[in-house]
């Protein structure tokens, strides 16, 4: 190798100082005679050709080649460039190439025809004696057992970078049946190729049908799975190069007329369907994605498992996050084909299966992937297929059903898993909505939720409150005494608060300072919450380190993060005037909310982790700044319908069933103290009689907290300034 290095220098050095043209043009044409003679003159067929002097003179031609063009002061074809396309020489290598004479000839073919690509910068692939050798050469590509996967990968990112800058290269590359014929050269010296190639009768449109043989589609799909990583990056790269092409008119040609987008998303499922169905979910839940180009790349590299199956989840989410990538980059067409190609082959074909099965430990697994790859999905156009596939697309009210749907809908099984006899179904099930309520997608909530409170059937018609109660003191405090009666809220109003003795908010003004009723009314709202749970189940106030801080820091977060979603969702500012004709009889919270209200009127008998994920959900709902939405959720003021409930009158509920338990539990206060110790860490985990019920009032009691933040955080800024500061 050294030598040759050195013959390429003295060669170049020899370049530097010739005339004319001729020179060259004799060069050039004494080392293609002289790898031609090496056929008609070797007897050792044998002979590896790295042994030869073929890829000598290949290099010494492709020198040639572009220090020719570097000399060319205009666009006209250099003599050796049109030497190389009157007599075929592409063509001719092509064909040594596939006879893999001598031994090892593909790969040096494939190696200069990459730098041809590469490094000549005039205009190629549209000359037929250009792209028809290219296509062969194509051909010969991703073929089983291949030992040159990286020289073939290189070539066709050679090829897609081409295409990248020229996009209407890609019609002769790809050999569709969309129609298109080869731009007529610029220069003389082309068309005289042109012609010569028009009297051997070859066409001058691509084939008007699909080859035989593999195309560059399926060649990159082939090559992106391979075991050796830098092949895989590569060809992956040139896949994004193509689809990345901002025309239109490309990338209708490859979403249509080519197999790409059932290609990318049949690998999706083949590695979907290699992960195990064993998995614990809680590692799914804490798995931290590791970008494609990463994983491909260096994959786990020194890094051992941290669970078992992880080499199989890690490969799967690198090809999801790739497929995310492929379809923010490209067109709106290319987008809409591939998302639509992953949700009827991926997640209607292989997931949805599984998510219906009988086996728990199978639903569990799978539930868990979806969860993970919902909040790994960023491309708008993906999301909205995944979102379709999990709720459908109604937006009409929902009607109160007695009985399954049919056919089954994966929407009420979803939401019926919110509910699950497992404890570990329903978790990781309510986790998979927590991750859709972060996502930026309007149907979500409105699917869920808003469609089913458009109405405000849930008030009782011609009552007071929400919006028609602002500025309407009277009707304030005789709503406010209806609520203070209430025999499962004593004491409403009395101290007790975040730190137990004081309120949140102070509803006293200051000396010369006047209230407004929409004030008062947000302040009650959050000490309501504060007041609810009983005293003797209060212990926050006992334990350092339980304050209100973090909630009120969380809450102001979420507000923002549930703001910045929604901001261009077109949202109304106030509740929409309520129909005084409408049947209050009609109001139907939904199968979501009545699954959630379920869960948290059975708070004190459920398990400590499903109580705290129940209470996420709700309150990522209560965050969110939709009129109605917030008056559902956090208004304890409202007059409901007959038979409606509300968040707040779900839990006076909780609070009235558990005055009576506490009644039953000597030292309940003592109790509850030394349960909340342990759960924070301050003292060693022991079994507790009643554990499940005592670690349900300490959620239940910082539920309350959380939800009194939230209202307070959407209080507005100077308001809330205010009263940070305004306790007595």
């Amino acid at each position: 190798m050294d030598m040759f290095n050195k013959l390429t220098t003295l060669f170049q050095q020899a370049l530097e100082t010739r005339e004319p043209s001729i020179n060259l043009l004799d060069s050039f044409i004494d080392h293609w005679k002289g790898i031609t003679n090496y056929y008609i003159e070797t007897t050792d067929e044998s002979r590896p050709v790295k042994q030869t002097d073929i890829p000598w003179r290949l290099r010494q031609m492709l020198d040639i080649l572009v220090y020719e063009e570097r000399r060319q002061e205009d666009e006209e074809t250099g003599p050796c460039l049109e030497y190389l396309l009157q007599h075929k020489v592409l063509e001719t290598l092509c064909t040594l190439g596939k006879a893999q004479y001598p031994p090892g000839m593909s790969q040096q073919v494939l190696i200069f025809f990459t730098k041809v690509l590469v490094q000549i910068q005039n205009p190629l692939l549209h000359i037929i004696n250009v792209y028809r050798p290219v296509q062969k050469l194509i051909h010969l590509c991703g073929l089983p057992h291949s030992q040159t996967e990286k020289e073939e990968a290189q070539f066709l990112f050679a090829i897609c970078s081409r295409v990248k800058k020229d996009p209407h290269i890609l019609n002769y590359i790809l050999e569709t049946t969309k129609e298109g014929k080869p731009q007529r050269s610029s220069s003389v010296s082309e068309d005289r190729v042109e012609e010569g190639a028009s009297r051997a009768s070859a066409p001058e449109s691509p084939p008007s049908r699909s080859p035989a043989q593999p195309g560059i589609i399926q060649v990159l799909a082939h090559l992106a799975g391979s075991q050796k990583r830098r092949v895989a990056l590569r060809a992956m790269e040139s896949v994004l190069l193509l689809a990345s092409v901002p025309q239109v008119e490309a990338a209708e040609l490859l979403s249509q007329h080519t197999p790409l987008c059932f290609l990318l998303a049949q690998r999706l499922c083949h590695l979907y369907s290699s992960i195990p169905n064993t998995l614990d979910p809680a590692d799914l839940h804490s798995y931290a994605l590791k970008q494609w180009r990463a994983e491909v790349s260096q994959g786990g590299a020194g890094d051992r498992p941290s669970f078992p199956g992880q080499e199989h989840v890690d490969r799967f989410f690198s090809w999801l996050d790739y497929c995310d990538q492929l379809i923010n980059k490209a067109p709106q067409v290319f987008a809409v084909k591939l998302s639509s190609a992953l949700h009827q082959q991926w997640l209607t074909g292989v997931v949805q299966p599984q998510l219906l099965q009988v086996s728990e430990v199978v639903v569990l697994t799978h539930t868990a992937l979806l969860s993970c790859s919902v909040r790994y999905v960023h491309s708008a156009a993906l999301l909205h297929q995944m979102v379709l596939f999990l709720l459908g697309s109604d937006t009409d009210p929902e009607q109160r059903a007695d009985t399954p749907p049919q056919p089954p809908v994966l929407r009420y099984h979803l939401i019926e898993h919110c509910d699950h006899i497992s404890d570990e179904i329903s978790i990781v099930t309510l986790q998979l909505f927590e991750e859709l309520l972060k996502k930026p997608n309007r149907h979500i909530l409105t699917n869920l939720v808003l469609r089913n409170l458009e109405s405000r059937s849930y008030r009782l018609p011609g009552s007071g409150g929400g919006d028609e109660r602002l500025g309407t003191e009277p009707d304030l405090l005789e709503e406010s005494d209806e609520l203070e009666e209430d025999p499962f809220v004593p004491g409403i109003y009395a101290d007790g608060g975040f730190g137990g003795s004081e309120p949140l908010l102070c509803l006293s003004s200051h000396k010369g300072e006047k209230r407004s009723s929409a004030h008062t009314q947000i302040a009650e709202t959050v000490n309501s919450f504060l007041c609810l749970v009983p005293q003797e189940a209060k212990t926050s106030h006992l334990v350092q380190g339980a304050g209100c801080e973090t909630y009120v820091h969380d809450a102001l977060k979420s507000l923002k993060e549930c703001s910045s979603l929604s901001v261009e969702w077109g949202w109304p500012d106030t509740p929409k005037p309520t129909d005084v004709h409408l049947s209050a009889a009609d109001f139907y919270e939904g199968h979501f909310l009545k699954v959630l209200f379920d869960r948290i009127a059975r708070i004190l008998e459920q398990p400590y982790v499903l109580n705290l994920q129940v209470t996420s959900v709700l309150s990522c709902l209560a965050a969110f700044p939709h009129p109605h939405l917030h008056e559902y959720l956090l208004d304890p003021y409202i007059s409901l319908s007959p038979g409606a409930r509300s968040l707040f009158s779900t839990l006076v509920r909780v609070m009235g069933e558990l005055m009576q338990r506490i009644q039953h539990l000597p030292s309940f206060t003592h109790r509850v103290v030394a349960v909340r110790r342990q759960l924070m860490g301050l003292d060693e985990q022991t079994m507790t009689d009643h554990g499940t019920l005592l670690k349900g009032v300490i959620v239940l009691e910082e539920f309350c907290k959380e939800l009194a933040a939230i209202a307070f955080v959407k209080l507005p800024l100077g308001d809330r300034e205010h009263h940070v500061g305004s306790n007595p």
